[in-house]
């Protein structure tokens, strides 16, 4: 069944926000995608509990935090209520079902090392899938941007004269992020194998699938989970991780935790603080290290 019913529904009896209605069919698309990668079906309203319990396995796997998945499960299981009151299906399969706990987590950033191991030994590029790969990578770590900012990027978003980004981020808010010489070196390979794909459906996006289709966000997972779980021995291997890492790293290096904020297009300070964990680990061995009183 069309989502539209359901996002009408949204606004015009429960007077929910345009941006509410967009998360919503956000996370009931994600959903749909991972029907059709999976199961080779995208009807939302014709399965059971067992397909939702795989697609959560999926989300805790790809390093979504439990938080994000119950909004998402919260998201379906609105839908399912929706069906029912419109005598579309008989049984809720989410009745039953107990969010996630959500106890607090540090996330350990990937070493400057296992970075290098990626960029510099992991990857050999040398075509279409290769290229992006690389690309994909090197522009998490650049930029600290999120998945779903990654998956939207348009080419017209790149302004290659002043090497810069424009991102989408949440709520619509807008933010320029500057690109190293290196991602614009990637991006240039990129563009190259990327011009001579058999077809391109999806021309104005900037990432795609061999198929010329714009790049889905478990795709995204996969990839950075195939290079890391080669170079890292973390339990989790994510696009957050590399974002944790892009901020951590920069943060140990001295950089102003308001303009680590503006990369990471956090609308408050407090947000940006939880990356400052491991920097203050950073900060105790340089002062167990140099502090006179400190020293025998």
């Amino acid at each position: 069944m069309s989502l539209k019913a359901f996002s009408d529904y949204l606004l015009l009896e429960k007077k929910y926000s345009k941006h509410t209605v967009l998360a919503y069919n956000t996370d009931l698309e994600m959903f749909q995608e991972f029907l059709d990668e999976e199961h080779n079906s995208e009807d939302i309203s014709n399965i059971g509990y067992s397909e939702i319990r795989q697609w959560i396995v999926e989300l805790v796997n790809s390093g979504i935090s439990n938080r994000t998945i119950n909004r998402k499960i919260s998201s379906l299981n609105s839908y399912f209520k929706f069906l029912m009151k419109i005598d579309k299906v008989k049984v809720n399969p989410l009745k039953k079902h107990r969010a996630l706990k959500m106890g607090k987590t540090v996330q350990l950033p990937f070493s400057e090392q296992e970075l290098k191991d990626v960029l510099e030994n992991a990857i050999e590029v040398n075509d279409f899938e290769t290229a992006r790969n690389q690309l994909i990578i090197e522009l998490f770590y650049g930029t600290g941007i999120r998945r779903i900012e990654l998956v939207n990027i348009k080419i017209s978003d790149i302004d290659f004269s002043k090497k810069q980004l424009k991102v989408l981020g949440k709520r619509n808010k807008e933010r320029l992020v500057p690109l190293l010489d290196s991602i614009m070196y990637s991006l240039k390979q990129y563009k190259k194998y990327r011009s001579i794909l058999p077809e391109i459906k999806d021309s104005n996006m900037l990432f795609l699938t061999p198929k010329g289709l714009k790049i889905y966000e478990m795709l995204v997972y996969r990839i950075i989970n195939k290079y890391f779980s080669m170079a890292s021995t973390k339990a989790k291997c994510s696009p957050h991780v590399l974002r944790h890492s892009f901020a951590t790293h920069l943060l140990n290096e001295g950089a102003n935790l308001n303009a680590v904020k503006e990369l990471l297009g956090h609308t408050s300070l407090a947000a940006t603080q939880v990356y400052t964990h491991n920097s203050i680990a950073e900060l105790k061995k340089v002062y167990a290290k140099s502090h006179p009183r400190n020293k025998k």
